[in-house]
């Protein structure tokens, strides 16, 4: 039951890592647009795109929200286990728990504030006024979605660690 969700999971973090990769694609080419409009006068069309540099800021913002649970389940997320690799199996094993105890305890506050923040921000109908002016709950809402992805991933590894070999972890780590 459990492989079954972890599958089904993992194809959802695939598909959200899939639509970083178009948004990517999509800022590539606002910033190609915006470049050579800037750079060449073309008759009818704007000299360049006033909105692009906001556009991009938040698209890398949403790129990066899209593939950080894909990262994690991939270990392709920033972990240093040069020293995990170097304990006693035992300690190693006691250590993976608390790193992901802590990491699920960080995910699951972040999740918490950043949904009271966009919830506040929504309620008090606050602006982001730049060359586009849009709602700022808009840019608050994406994290407690992603940090409830991630705190559900943080229990799969955990599920995976309690079901391991008893050291340090040879899944989801980019190096073993």
């Amino acid at each position: 039951m459990i492989a079954a969700l972890s599958a089904a999971y993992g194809r959802l973090l695939a598909a959200l890592a899939w639509l970083g990769c178009v948004l990517l694609l999509v800022m590539m080419l606002v910033i190609v647009a915006d470049v050579a409009l800037r750079n060449l006068a073309i008759a009818g069309l704007p000299r360049g795109l006033a909105w692009s540099n906001e556009v991009s800021e938040f698209l890398l913002y949403l790129i990066t929200m899209c593939v950080a649970p894909w990262l994690l389940r991939q270990g392709q997320h920033i972990r240093v286990d040069i020293v995990l690799q170097g304990l006693p199996r035992p300690v190693a094993y006691a250590l993976e728990w608390v790193g992901d105890a802590i990491g699920l305890v960080c995910c699951l506050f972040i999740a918490w504030y950043s949904a009271r923040a966009a919830l506040d921000s929504h309620a008090a109908g606050s602006l982001n006024i730049k060359t586009l002016v849009t709602p700022e709950w808009w840019s608050l809402a994406p994290l407690p979605v992603v940090f409830v992805l991630l705190s559900i991933e943080m229990l799969f590894r955990m599920h995976r660690l309690a079901h391991a070999e008893r050291g340090p972890r040879h899944d989801a780590v980019s190096a073993a």
